[in-house]
């Protein structure tokens, strides 16, 4: 499953602008302020409004009102259309969900809910899920969607007005397209990572499948890994090995009194380091790698700035991590500010983001000549974007 290209109306800086053709793997750069955290909070934001609902997600942005982009009309919609590609009846299809909030007596209400995808190789696409202020309907039977003749039965159903609809049907397999978008937001991964809660013992018990946002439970999944999935474990490890000078091996001990820390031992000496003691980008790039090499992992990763606490010539094998990622089947975002993360990042991987009067456009570096020229010509991409030509993007 990849999301292959999105479109944004009236969220904050984005008042209608897109991503199409979208890679992979996807490097965002721009300016402070340009809008890197508030295209990844549009994912943060869809996985609130199905964690939740959609008043709650607007709630903890601060409400309605300073969600929807300056200059626009209180009577109009906050509205994102995504594009995603997935396996149905064996054959992989375009699926778009649209999804449009406004307000209905000053409450936040689902004004719409699509879920679409052509029925055969031409023609419009069939709408399998089709909502408008809680009510509407979903198709039952999808798995006729092939057979021509067949008549697709619909199904009329009431949800909240300001839950999504694919909150509830999405929990029943034969609604199979909402229940797959539903997978697909739920286990979506927004990076937040702080070092100082990575760091330290930690109790034995708690949340040990996928790493947390903040990576404060490192230790719990890290010792899933190394019990249950040994070979995993062991690439980790060596890929550490390779990344990381220094480092001959990784262990999660569990201490006499119940606690988890990390050892990291060095090829210099006989005695391992805890994790309180080793370096940030030590600890930063092990996290990483758990993150990437999770046995069941996630669909999508957005990750923020990763070039944080480590070192520059580590910012090329931490790119060639997350390409191997994608490579794998998953589908990975990233802002940078990092020159150096950059170089290592081909053309046709890069968006960039300006600011005009006061909202948000993107710009994909593999449409224009000039980069696609400089990259011919074996030019690195941090280099040109240090140079300027990554027009707008620098502050003004």
């Amino acid at each position: 499953m990849r999301i292959e290209s999105i479109r944004i109306c009236n969220f904050k800086g984005f008042q209608n602008t897109a991503m199409t053709d979208i890679p992979r793997f996807c490097v965002i750069v721009g300016a402070n302020g340009s809008g890197k955290s508030t295209l990844f909070d549009v994912f943060g934001f869809l996985k609130d409004c199905l964690t939740y609902n959609v008043r709650h997600a607007l709630q903890a942005r601060g409400g309605f009102k300073e969600v929807l982009s300056r200059g626009a009309n209180a009577d109009d919609c906050i509205s994102f259309e995504i594009k995603f590609r997935m396996e149905i009846a064996g054959i992989e299809r375009l699926i778009t969900y649209l999804l449009e909030i406004g307000l209905d007596a000053r409450q936040p209400t689902v004004k719409r809910e699509v879920l679409r995808y052509k029925r055969g190789r031409y023609g419009s696409p069939y709408h399998f899920l089709d909502f408008e202020g809680g009510s509407g309907y979903a198709i039952i039977n999808e798995e006729d969607f092939d057979k021509q003749n067949e008549q697709l039965e619909r199904e009329q159903q009431n949800v909240g007005k300001d839950v999504l609809a694919i909150k509830g049907l999405g929990q029943f397999e034969r609604f199979r397209a909402a229940s797959a978008f539903r997978q697909l937001i739920e286990n979506w991964h927004v990076s937040d990572f702080h070092i100082n809660l990575a760091r330290g013992s930690k109790e034995s018990i708690g949340d040990f499948e996928h790493l947390s946002v903040s990576g404060d439970n490192l230790q719990l999944v890290a010792r899933n890994i190394y019990e249950n999935y040994s070979e995993i474990f062991q690439q980790i490890v060596e890929a550490m090995k390779h990344r990381v000078p220094g480092v001959r091996d990784v262990e999660p001990v569990l201490m006499q009194d119940g606690r988890l820390i990390l050892n990291f031992q060095d090829g210099s000496f006989r005695d391992p380091f805890i994790d309180r003691y080793v370096s940030d980008g030590t600890i930063k790039m092990f996290a990483y790698l758990v993150l990437l090499y999770d046995p069941e992992p996630h669909p999508l990763l957005c990750i923020e700035e990763p070039e944080n606490q480590l070192y520059p010539t580590l910012l090329w094998e931490l790119a060639e991590e997350f390409r191997g990622y994608a490579e794998r089947g998953g589908q990975v975002f990233v802002s940078t500010h990092s020159p150096d993360f950059l170089n290592a990042v081909q053309v046709d991987e890069i968006y960039w983001l300006i600011k005009e009067q006061g909202c948000t456009q993107i710009r994909r570096a593999s449409e224009d000549a000039q980069l696609v020229a400089f990259a011919d010509e074996g030019d690195q991409m941090g280099y040109l974007w240090k140079e300027g030509l990554f027009g707008g993007a620098d502050p003004q």
